[in-house]
């Protein structure tokens, strides 16, 4: 797949088909975080695939979903929820005293996130989770800390992004076919020519 089609095909998927993700798919995608840009190669990431039904549903039970059309777009259990996840993980001290792990972080994911476009998965990058409550589920010691989640599986729905001018709202919405729609700014208005 084209990088361009990848890119403007990423959306967040909030709706997943029932279908496992084979082991080498998400393989795949830790691959492609492996090789992004890293501040010094220091290499401070590390990664807990999370795909067993017990401990995807307690991990699951932890995170917050869409807060822009919640509830009406919050996955359920067993019915369309992700049935896997990645955590991307660093070392406490890492996380509390160097910012480039955060870049770090971002840089990752977002290769993440266009790989499984390529895939055929759908992803969203969630940080909308207690810290302490998560730690725990993936079985880290207290020097590690999970620094953001990816959900992963088979989209169950096709959001829509709509190019739009500074000034217009940027909250995504439900239309009433129950379509996501996701504003982002035109090009042109967030471009300054010197």
């Amino acid at each position: 797949m084209n990088l361009s089609i990848a890119i403007r095909n990423r959306r967040s998927i909030r709706r997943y088909k029932q279908k496992p993700v084979d082991d080498k798919l998400l393989l795949e995608l830790i691959d492609v975080a492996r090789l992004a840009p890293s501040g010094g190669n220091m290499q401070q990431l590390r990664y807990v695939v999370v795909r067993t039904p017990e401990v995807v549903q307690k991990l699951f039970a932890h995170t917050g979903w869409g807060g822009h059309v919640r509830p009406k777009r919050s996955p359920e259990w067993g019915k369309s929820a992700p049935l896997a996840f990645i955590a991307v993980i660093a070392s406490a001290d890492n996380v509390s005293t160097h910012k480039i792990v955060y870049a770090d972080a971002g840089a990752a994911i977002q290769n993440m996130l266009l790989k499984a476009v390529e895939l055929g998965l759908g992803t969203c990058w969630i940080g909308n989770f207690k810290e302490e409550n998560v730690s725990p589920i993936l079985g880290l010691t207290p020097e590690m800390k999970t620094m953001y989640l990816v959900a992963v599986g088979y989209p169950d729905e096709t959001p829509v992004q709509e190019d739009i001018d500074t000034g217009t709202p940027t909250k995504y919405f439900l239309d009433d076919k129950d379509v996501i729609h996701v504003p982002k700014f035109k090009v042109d208005a967030i471009t300054i020519w010197k």
